[in-house]
């Protein structure tokens, strides 16, 4: 089970760091999707464009390669479920752990005049996600970790208070490590809000990939033979690693080792590789998301599929907590 929020555009981190781990999941596991748009209203409370927001990211998804034949790709809002388990699990989290939470004291840092309830609760929420389908596996990224810490707690508080009903969720990613993908500017990882110049997302534009990675960060080059690299030059194989054949990638190594490498040619090769990737993925998606039918077939077909698991798990949390009279 994992979800994504429709706030901003997905990148290629989404890409590499969730999406493609989805994809291969739904071959091998009975998996839930879902656009997380209940998240988004804690920092978004203007909902104008959500719905727009919805469509694209459900696109993305299914562009990448999702298949809602065999994932349940859903919104979250229309599991209904999901609020009562949230209510339920805010009994047994409390408001002292919550507000050391890190994420927490990074949104209260971004939008202090917006410091509402569901922000202090949020884990809860994500919690309440995963436990309504009582997910063994979830594929997060490295930052997401300390969110499934608190899904564990809350489910070993339920399952000490009430009886068994909850396995204990953990972080999964095929036994590989978990990808960051670094922004262009060497400055942290790609964003979906923050840092959009130096970010490749998955609608741009042939032209704005090309000049995004021309803007790369880069210098004159190693002076020695085997140089240790740079962070900002390490960044731009690592970005090469994700989309260029191996040759082109052991061509520009060798460069770098003897002190010859052509940091422009490099960013033109790079540049062309990623339109090579990218631009299918943003044909693909477009063509989905003016498809207003279809998007709401994929929502309502997914939604019956995850209310179905919400439901079984529902009943048995009624029951072990003692609320059917």
């Amino acid at each position: 089970m994992s979800g994504i929020r429709p706030t901003g555009f997905l990148h290629l981190g989404n890409y590499f760091g969730a999406l493609r781990n989805y994809v291969r999941m739904q071959d091998e596991y009975e998996c839930y999707f879902m656009v997380a748009d209940l998240h988004s209203l804690t920092t978004h409370p203007d909902t104008k464009e959500l719905k727009g927001h919805v469509h694209r990211v459900l696109a993305e998804n299914i562009a990448s390669g999702l298949d809602p034949d065999k994932a349940a790709l859903f919104c979250q809002s229309h599991v209904r479920e999901t609020s009562e388990l949230y209510l339920y699990l805010n009994m047994l989290a409390y408001k002292g752990e919550l507000e050391k939470t890190p994420t927490f004291k990074d949104k209260v840092r971004l939008q202090p005049d917006n410091v509402n309830a569901g922000l202090l609760t949020y884990p809860v929420l994500m919690a309440a996600d995963i436990l309504l389908h009582r997910a063994a596996l979830v594929p997060v990224g490295k930052d997401q970790e300390q969110h499934l810490e608190i899904a564990r707690t809350y489910a070993n508080r339920f399952n000490h208070r009430y009886g068994d009903v909850f396995p204990e969720p953990q972080a999964f990613n095929f036994g590989q490590a978990l990808v960051k993908v670094p922004s262009l500017d060497g400055a942290g990882k790609m964003s979906k809000s923050e840092n959009q110049n130096a970010t490749l997302y998955l609608a741009d534009s042939d032209d704005l990939i090309r000049k995004k990675v021309m803007k790369a960060k880069t210098d004159s080059g190693p002076t020695e033979p085997n140089s240790v690299k740079p962070d900002y030059i390490e960044n731009i194989f690592l970005l090469m690693n994700l989309v260029s054949e191996k040759d082109v990638i052991e061509k520009f190594e060798s460069d770098f080792n003897n002190c010859v490498i052509r940091y422009g040619d490099m960013k033109k090769q790079l540049a062309e590789d990623m339109v090579k990737f990218i631009a299918p993925i943003r044909e693909k998606a477009e063509s989905i998301r003016t498809d207003e039918k279809y998007l709401k077939e994929v929502m309502e077909k997914g939604a019956e599929k995850a209310r179905k698991s919400a439901n079984a798990t529902m009943e048995k949390v009624r029951e072990h907590m003692g609320l059917v009279y």
